[in-house]
């Protein structure tokens, strides 16, 4: 069977089409990037009046500032706890939408509310309740003998962030997960019934096997989240404190960049983010993705 082209009477349409998707990937995107790239090689005096072309020195710099290397290991931890928290929250609450039968929409729709909220918002909602002196979830820790204080404390203040970040991301996880289990043929498990399989062994031998293409999407949009979108999480609720322990690369870029106005070091730790997560994410299609199953 010969498949129908689609053929266009006029030859500039299909580029008056894709024109304005284009203009924004260019305004948006290719421009920013090649205007840090250029930047990272550049270096200001402290009034902004003279620049000069440093070629790598400022990614030399960074790579012997200990405070950097420090925000290497944040967004490690945060990063991989985040991923880990959030896509197994989200498939442990799809797998339980999946059994609830009559409430089963007002059950998802409850779930998907967080991810409307603003970045900045999850953070100032979960800083009120972990607040060491108004917060009703640090009093409820102080009665059980924990003591909470995520301004002094850097740890409290890490598990903070992740707990924020991981709140908001699991709705979008959710999603993807409903949908994914929703498509699983039902006769298959009937079958791994059939042969004496438990719900478990059910869920680990034939459903999680057949959502794997979505686990693996998830894991990369999730690792991407907290190297990216979590900027408005951390500076709505400790600002990279306590003494720097929450400071992951994209908000030293901020810092850097806003706070001590230094446009070359920002814009070199803003190119080596986006390298880091091209980086990765290439990795993660080329060595983890053979063990998908599509």
């Amino acid at each position: 069977m010969q498949t129908k082209r689609t053929v266009f009477p006029n030859r500039i349409l299909p580029y008056l089409l894709i024109a304005p998707q284009l203009l924004i990937t260019v305004v948006f995107f290719l421009w920013p990037a090649a205007t840090a790239f250029w930047q990272s090689f550049l270096r200001q005096d402290a009034f902004g009046f003279k620049t000069n072309f440093v070629w790598f020195q400022n990614y030399r710099r960074l790579f012997a500032d200990p405070l950097y290397m420090d925000a290497f290991g944040h967004t490690l931890v945060f990063a991989v706890s985040v991923t880990i928290l959030s896509t197994t929250i989200a498939l442990t609450l799809a797998a339980a939408a999946m059994r609830v039968l009559r409430t089963s929409r007002i059950y998802s729709t409850l779930l998907i509310w967080p991810y409307a909220v603003a970045p900045a918002i999850a953070g100032i909602l979960w800083w009120f309740m972990f607040n060491p002196s108004i917060g009703i979830v640090a009093y409820m820790l102080r009665s059980m003998g924990i003591s909470w204080n995520h301004l002094i404390n850097p740890d409290n203040a890490m598990v903070l962030i992740v707990i924020a970040a991981t709140w908001k991301q699991i709705s979008y996880n959710f999603l993807f997960f409903l949908a994914a289990l929703q498509s699983v043929p039902r006769s298959l498990q009937e079958a791994g019934a059939i042969d004496g399989a438990g719900p478990v062994k059910r869920f680990w031998t034939i459903v999680f096997p057949l959502i794997s293409p979505t686990t693996f999407y998830l894991v990369v949009i999730n690792i991407v989240y907290a190297m990216f979108d979590t900027f408005g999480i951390v500076h709505a609720t400790t600002q990279g404190g306590p003494a720097r322990a929450t400071e992951i690369l994209v908000y030293k870029v901020y810092f850097d960049g806003f706070i001590g106005l230094n446009l070359g070091s920002s814009a070199a730790q803003s190119v080596i983010l986006m390298i880091i997560v091209v980086a990765l994410t290439a990795v993660q299609f080329r060595f983890v993705e053979r063990r998908v199953q599509y």
